[in-house]
C-alpha cells in the first residue's frame, strides 16, 4: 500500500478559520455555560473561561508547530504514534473517534427535538433520519462541499453570538428594558452574592465542562491534511483563535453572568434563551431555536468529518485494515465515512434503548477524551522539538515555532491533566473517571494483543 500523509488539499484559509471557530461554538456554549454559572458563580465562571481560553490557545500553539511541520490527515493521532508510541497513537485515535461518534448520535436526537417546536405532530425519528441523510451527503461528495457547508453554519453561529452580545450589553447599560425585575441588570450583579457564592473550588470542578465547551478547536489539526498551503493557512487559523475566543466566549459569559441569577442558571434552559426572553423581543424563541439547530447540524457535520479522517488515518498507518483508506474519485474516504455514520446510528440507538448502561458509559468516556487528546498534543510537541534538534536540524528551519518553549507545552499538559483529576471532587462528573481509566487500559491491552498477533 502506498503510504500517504494527506488527502486532497482543497480547503482555503477562510474555511479552516471558520471551521476552527465553528467547531468550538456549539452546545458547550449555548447550553453548558449555564451549568458553569450555577456552580462557579458569575465571577468564577469568567475566571474559569479565561483559564480555558488560555489552555486551548496553548494547545493550539503546540498543534501549530506540529501541523505546519507535518501537515498530515489524522494529525495528532499520527504525532502521538511517532513520538509517544504506537499504542498511545491508537488510544488517541480511538478516543477522538468515539467522542465525535457519540456526539453525532446525540446531535441527531437534539435536532429532531428542536424541529418538533415547529412540527409537533411529526415523530422525532423522521427528523433525525432526515438530518442523518443530509450530513452524510454533505460529507460524501467532496471535502470542498463539506467546507463550504460548515462555513455557512459557522457564520450563522458567529452572527448570532455577536447579536446576543450587542443586545445583552444594551440591557446591561439600560438602553433596552429587562423584564426580570428581581434581578436588575448591571455589572454590579457579578459580585452581588460575593465573588464565589459556592466557594472558590467551583472554578476548578467546572473546568472539565469549560474544556468541553472549547473542544473542537483541535479540528485545525484534522484539516491540516486537506488544507491548501498549510504552512500559511494553519498559523493564520491558530493566531485568530485566541481573540475570537475572548470576544465570543468571554463576551457572552460576561453578558450572561450580569443578566442571569446564578441560582437559576443552567437549571431549566439555555442561558441564551433566558436572556432573550427577558428582553421580550418578537420571534426570539424561533430565532434562538434556529441558531441552536444550526449549531447542532454544524457539530454533526464536523463530527462526521473528524471521525472519518481518524479511521482513514488508522488504516493509513496500518493500525486498522487498509480498507479504511479507500477513497472516492473526489478523495473522500467512503468506507471510513460509512463506518463512522454507522457508529453514530448505533450510539443513537443505545441512547434510546440503553440510556442508563451502554450509552452512559460511552458518554462518560467521551467526556474526558478531548482533554486527554490535548495532553498528548502538548507532549508530542515536546518530544518533536527534542527529536528535531537531536537529528541535527536548526530552529530556524521550522516554518512555525511554538512560542515560549517549553513553558507553553508544559502549561497545556499540566492544566489539561489537572482538569481531568479535579472532577473527582464533583460527584456528578466523577463517574467519567470510573469508566475512562479502565477504557484506556483496555485500549493499550488491545493494541498490544493486536500487534502481537500480527
Amino acid at each position: 500500500m502506498e503510504y500517504k500523509t494527506h488527502l486532497n488539499r482543497k480547503m482555503q484559509a477562510r474555511h479552516i478559520q471558520m471551521i476552527s471557530l465553528g467547531g468550538v461554538i456549539g452546545t458547550g456554549l449555548f447550553l453548558s455555560s449555564g451549568y458553569t454559572i450555577h456552580e462557579a458563580g458569575p465571577i468564577g465562571t469568567i475566571i474559569a473561561y479565561l483559564i480555558g481560553a488560555l489552555l486551548v490557545f496553548s494547545v493550539m500553539l503546540c498543534l501549530g508547530e506540529l501541523s505546519v511541520a507535518m501537515p498530515y490527515t489524522g494529525a495528532f493521532h499520527v504525532y502521538a504514534k511517532r513520538y509517544l508510541g504506537p499504542a498511545t497513537g491508537f488510544l488517541v485515535a480511538i478516543l477522538y473517534w468515539l467522542t465525535w461518534t457519540i456526539a453525532l448520535g446525540s446531535e441527531f436526537t437534539a435536532a429532531g427535538l428542536i424541529m418538533q417546536n415547529w412540527f409537533p405532530n411529526t415523530p422525532i425519528w423522521s427528523w433525525s433520519l432526515l438530518f442523518i441523510i443530509l450530513i452524510f451527503l454533505t460529507n460524501f461528495f467532496s471535502v470542498k462541499i463539506f467546507a463550504e457547508t460548515e462555513f455557512f453554519f459557522s457564520l450563522v453561529k458567529v452572527l448570532a453570538i455577536i447579536l446576543f452580545i450587542i443586545l445583552g450589553s444594551a440591557a446591561i447599560i439600560g438602553i433596552l428594558p429587562y423584564a426580570d425585575f428581581k434581578h436588575a441588570p448591571g455589572l454590579s450583579n457579578l459580585t452581588k452574592n460575593g465573588w464565589f457564592p459556592n466557594g472558590f473550588g467551583g472554578v476548578f470542578t467546572t473546568m472539565l465542562t469549560v474544556n468541553f465547551a472549547f473542544s473542537g478547536t483541535e479540528l485545525i489539526g484534522i484539516t491540516a491534511g486537506e488544507a491548501k498551503d498549510p504552512q500559511k493557512t494553519i498559523p493564520q487559523a491558530i493566531h485568530t483563535t485566541l481573540w475570537r475566543l475572548v470576544i465570543f466566549f468571554i463576551g457572552s459569559i460576561v453578558v450572561m453572568s450580569a443578566l442571569i441569577p446564578y441560582e437559576v442558571a443552567g437549571v431549566t434552559q439555555s442561558p441564551f434563551v433566558y436572556v432573550l426572553k427577558q428582553l421580550h423581543l418578537p420571534f426570539v424563541s424561533d430565532l434562538m431555536n434556529f441558531v441552536v439547530l444550526m449549531a447542532i447540524i454544524s457539530a454533526a457535520n464536523s463530527g462526521l468529518y473528524a471521525s472519518t479522517r481518524m479511521l482513514w488515518s488508522l488504516g493509513n498507518e496500518q493500525t486498522l485494515p487498509a480498507t479504511f483508506t479507500k477513497t472516492s474519485k473526489n478523495g473522500v474516504p467512503v468506507i471510513a465515512l460509512c463506518t463512522s455514520m454507522l457508529g453514530a446510528i448505533l450510539a443513537l440507538i443505545s441512547s434510546v434503548v440503553a440510556a442508563d448502561t451502554v450509552y452512559l458509559v460511552l458518554v462518560s468516556i467521551s467526556g474526558l477524551a478531548v482533554v486527554i487528546v490535548w495532553m498528548t498534543i502538548a507532549l508530542s510537541q515536546l518530544k518533536f522539538r527534542k527529536a528535531f534538534l537531536a537529528s541535527g536540524h536548526q530552529l530556524s528551519e521550522l516554518k512555525y515555532k511554538t512560542p515560549l518553549f517549553p513553558f507553553v507545552p508544559w502549561f497545556a499538559f499540566s492544566l489539561s491533566g489537572a482538569s481531568c483529576l479535579l472532577i473527582w471532587f464533583d460527584p456528578t462528573q466523577r463517574i467519567a473517571l470510573y469508566w475512562t481509566i479502565p477504557f484506556v487500559i483496555c485500549c493499550y491491552l488491545a493494541h498490544y494483543l493486536f500487534e502481537k498477533r500480527k
